[in-house]
Formats: structure tokens, sequence, C-alpha cells
């Protein structure tokens, strides 16, 4: 039988287990813990390869959620998410506490598998995924699985890099975004030109308010209209009477914010990835601490859908 052909799979992991949280019902195995972002989380897992039969496999992770040089750029960046520290922690990201005792297990199951889990001190996932995706990109197809937008800025043709997004339809029918997807849905012709149009944008989900006044048409029309963020801040310097009125005004005050923007924006691709095996497991990695897992926490019938996805005996 020939060997697969070479695919990479890129797991947005935190995207997923927290879907996973709020999609799934809430089920208590027999430790006392709640699974569902674990079983959920596997599940997918299972799905995307049954489907992908991919040959690399990687679940990127949040080594860092909020990283400095990007609050340093603009410190309202994901800034509503922050908890409330109590008096023996330090601040952190709000998460529900049911899923919270959920992600060492998730982190402990991913090890049993043999499925490389990757962070780098620093960074985020996105970062972890827009590395790999470079280096890998041309060498082999890159599918990233996310329910996160900021990830399209990586959609590139050529390379052969596409985004399967699972914020409406989930992994069993998520949407395949290659550049003829943003050129409809967002009127943009590339993975860079979506990142200029979400700089001009805004995402209030992520602290990062935009130019006051531009949408996401508007946003897009001037990338469209001048190629790059950096050609319409041209045109505003060079006084193009094309930019007149409030629009002119409006990316005039914006200067600050533009200035900085980018650097929030645009995802890492020179993250101090380790060097670590990355192809997807052809045998479990840890028999042991698997059915420790499956035992404790009632996990097997979604490890075996794993392994049978795998196409592990």
């Amino acid at each position: 039988m020939p060997a697969a052909a070479p695919r990479m799979l890129l797991l947005d992991s935190a995207s997923l287990y927290f879907r996973a949280f709020f999609g799934v019902p809430e089920v208590i195995g027999p430790s006392g813990v709640p699974t569902n972002a674990v079983r959920g989380l596997l599940d997918m897992i299972a799905s995307l390869v049954d489907r992908g039969r991919p040959t690399h496999l990687v679940a990127c992770w949040d080594n860092d959620w909020r990283p400095a040089f990007r609050v340093e750029a603009i410190p309202s960046y994901k800034a509503h998410r922050v908890a409330e520290p109590g008096p023996d922690e330090l601040a952190g990201e709000q998460v529900p506490e049911a899923l919270g005792v959920q992600v060492p297990i998730i982190v402990d199951a991913l090890a049993a598998l043999g499925i490389a889990r990757v962070g780098v001190d620093g960074y985020e996932a996105d970062d972890v995924i827009g590395t790999l995706a470079t280096q890998f990109s041309g060498r082999m197809p890159v599918d990233i699985v996310t329910g996160d937008r900021d990830l399209f800025q990586l959609v590139d043709d050529a390379n052969r890099v596409r985004v399967v997004y699972t914020a409406r339809g989930g992994v069993r029918s998520p949407d395949l975004v290659d550049e003829a997807f943003l050129a409809e849905k967002y009127g943009v012709a590339s993975g860079s030109a979506y990142a200029d149009m979400a700089v001009l944008r805004g995402d209030t989900s992520d602290g990062l308010p935009g130019v006051a006044g531009i949408g996401e048409k508007t946003a897009a029309k001037l990338i469209t209209t001048y190629g790059t963020l950096e050609a319409v801040r041209a045109a505003i310097d060079s006084g193009d009477p094309a930019l007149k009125g409030a629009q002119r005004a409006r990316l005039e005050a914006a200067t600050d914010y533009l200035d900085a923007a980018p650097r929030v924006v645009a995802v890492a691709k020179d993250a101090a990835v380790p060097d670590i095996e990355l192809a997807a497991p052809t045998s479990v990695a840890d028999p042991a601490l698997m059915s420790r897992l499956a035992v404790e926490h009632g996990l097997t019938s979604s490890f075996d859908r794993v392994i049978s996805a795998l196409g592990i005996d």
C-alpha cells in the first residue's frame, strides 16, 4: 500500500476545548470531575483525523494567552478577559472552574495518545500555528482548525494553507476558508489583506478598538483599493484627494492605534517552536496512562474513537 500523502493538521486547542465545554452536556466521570470538554475535544480530534487523514497532527497550545509584546503595543488587548486574582494567585484568564479542572486531563490525554502538544513561552497558540504553517507551507497541505477569525490571515492558496473554521458548523460541518472564501465573505483577496482589514475594523472580543467609524465593509474597500494598510497610510500622508472628509479625519485621528495594532494583529511566524516529532501517532505512547485516565474519568469510548481514526491497533 503506498504511503499516505503528507498533510498537516494544526489544532487551535483552546478554541476547540472551549467549544466542547460549552457545546457538550456536562458529564461527571467516575472521579467526580466533569469531562465534557475532554470528551468533546477527543471526539473532535477523532472526527477531524477520520475525515482529513493527516500524517502530521499538532495540538497547538497557549503558553501565554496574553503575551507581553501585544499588551505593550495595545494595553487593552484581552484586558476584559483578565480574572481578578485571589490573595495567593496571579491574574489570569477567566476560565470556568468546571473547565479549568479538565485542562490537566486534556494534557494527559494528548500525552497518552502521543499527539504532539506544542506551546512556546511568551506566545499564543496562534503564533505556534503561524510558525508551523510557515515552516511546512509548500512542503505539504496545512489545515488549521479553529473558531478564531484571526487565523484567516494565514490562508495561502499557493502554499496550500487553509482554515477549517468551526465557529458555525463545528468540526462536522466547518467552513473551509481559502482565498475564494475570503473574497466572497469579506471582499479581500488574501490572508495578508484580511489581516490589514482586521486592523482597521478592530475586534472588540480581543479589546482592539479599530478605527472609529470604519466598519468591516469600509475597511475591506480601503485595503482592496490601495492594496495594503501601509499603502492606505501612505495615501493619507501624501494627501490623496480620494481620502477626504470624515473618513480622512478618522484615519488621521487613529495614527497611534495604526502604529501599534499591526504588531498585535499579526500572527508571529518565528516563535521558537521546539524540535519535536510532529507526525501523527502510529501507536499509543503511554498505554498505562491512557488506561488510568479511561478508568478514572470514563473516557474509554472517546479514546477508542481517536485510536480507531488514527488506525492504531
